[in-house]
């Protein structure tokens, strides 16, 4: 499951995946947030954590998740990943590349960090 972050500052949006992520997850919680975000003309500036509690993706949400690089490459802020799972810090930041906007990796540890990061992107696109 995807829950939102509470309390975070305006213009970041966060969120903590939990257990198995499915698709339904993105249809019901990330994607209205981006969805509001953008159609409001604030930039997408991003903090997704994946701890302890985090325990695989459904293809279904991995599709899901592809289908956000179909959003407007100009919609993106900054992403902040936050994990302690090595493999997946590892794989992110090689493909770091392919994403429209800033991405840093955090540990979970530095979680407010990432969230102060993720504020200082750009706030409107």
């Amino acid at each position: 499951m995807i829950e939102s972050l509470h309390g975070l500052p305006d213009g970041v949006l966060g969120f903590r995946a939990v257990g198995a992520v499915e698709a339904s997850d993105y249809e019901s919680v990330l994607d209205p947030a981006i969805d509001a975000a953008i159609e409001a003309g604030r930039a997408v500036n991003l903090v997704y954590v994946l701890g302890e509690e985090f325990e695989r993706y459904s293809l279904g949400a991995l599709w899901q998740d592809a289908r956000l690089e179909g959003k407007p490459p100009k919609i993106w802020g900054r992403i902040a990943l936050v994990t302690d799972h090595p493999v997946i810090g590892e794989i992110i930041h090689g493909i770091a590349f392919l994403f429209p906007c800033e991405l840093h990796i955090f540990a979970v540890s530095a979680l407010d960090d990432a969230v102060a990061w993720a504020a200082e992107g750009p706030q409107t696109f």
